[in-house]
């Protein structure tokens, strides 16, 4: 893997995520798996020269979609305040979103105002965070928004984030 890729690679973080997002999702080791014409693909974590989870992946529209890893990686990273790329939901969606279905907008009680459809976001529990008096709560799960912030908070129907990858609370 060469550093030239890293860079490019932490650059495009960068504007997906926020300053910052590129070093903390691709901190050393990191193993990049390209495609047959050399194209990005993959990112893992690299495990003593051996591939371990996956942190991300580099699609052809030039942006990345999260992994377990790297959601994880995010989460610690991302500024708290506003909740950057997060939404949170409250007791009654947690069991189900860690396990991997998706998120639903009633069940959305904050989310960072500058989410997008299409946006990667970390689906967070907001009562883990008003038991530790802290701005994160568990992170539950890494998806796709699929409305607006502000429809988010609105809606009483209607997807709010289509989960990739549940986390498991022991992971």
């Amino acid at each position: 893997m060469s550093t030239d890729d890293v860079d490019r690679l932490r650059t495009v973080a960068d504007y997906q995520f926020g300053v910052g997002a590129g070093r903390a999702l691709f901190a050393p080791p990191v193993t990049v798996r390209h495609t047959s014409s050399g194209r990005p693909e993959q990112v893992l974590v690299d495990d003593d020269g051996v591939d371990g989870e996956r942190l991300v992946s580099y699609g052809v529209d030039g942006r990345f979609t999260l992994g377990a890893e790297g959601g994880r990686r995010l989460h610690a990273a991302l500024p708290r305040a506003p909740p950057a790329y997060r939404v949170f939901v409250g007791d009654d969606s947690e069991p189900f979103v860690r396990e991997g279905r998706n998120a639903f907008a009633k069940f959305v009680v904050e989310a960072d105002p500058a989410i997008r459809p299409g946006d990667e976001v970390l689906v967070v529990h907001e009562r883990a965070r008003e038991r530790e008096g802290t701005d994160d709560g568990d992170l539950l799960a890494v998806g796709r928004a699929e409305l607006p912030a502000s429809a988010m908070l609105e809606f009483e129907t209607g997807m709010a984030v289509k989960v990739r990858e549940g986390i498991d609370r022991s992971d």
